[in-house]
């Protein structure tokens, strides 16, 4: 029986072994993946990453302000409500797509500002300034 067992480990480690060198000879001629520097996000290829901080009227930072992302090639919005330090992030955005970004909260906006797809940044820093919404004139 140990003799039987034997030859199953030395099976599967033998099978083991031609899979394991299998994997590496199908990479064998590639590039090794891109690692990125210490403290930088890996961004995947066509994708960019809009962020920024909205601060209020006065120039500090908002915290709780909703930054609405409109994507104007199918109108579909996302939306993301700013930490503590006022800071607002969207990943995994396309670069072939124009995107609007603004703030608002209660009774402020911010006006829109357009991420253009002829920016060709990866990292594309938007901060945004609520204001008062304009009042509608007395009748």
């Amino acid at each position: 029986m140990a003799n039987g067992t034997t030859v199953k480990v030395v099976c599967r480690a033998l099978l083991a072994m031609g899979l394991v060198s299998r994997a590496f000879a199908q990479n064998a001629g590639q590039s090794p993946p891109v690692v990125p520097a210490p403290g930088q996000a890996h961004i995947p290829p066509n994708t960019r990453v809009i962020e920024g901080v909205v601060h209020d009227a006065n120039g500090a930072p908002f915290s709780g302000a909703i930054v609405l992302l409109k994507d104007t090639k199918t109108l579909q919005i996302r939306s993301y409500i700013t930490q503590q330090d006022g800071s607002y992030h969207f990943y995994g955005l396309s670069t072939d797509v124009n995107y609007q970004v603004r703030a608002q909260s209660n009774d402020m906006t911010s006006p829109g500002k357009l991420v253009s797809v002829f920016d060709s940044h990866k990292f594309i820093k938007v901060n945004l300034k609520l204001k008062d919404k304009k009042k509608p004139y007395p009748k």
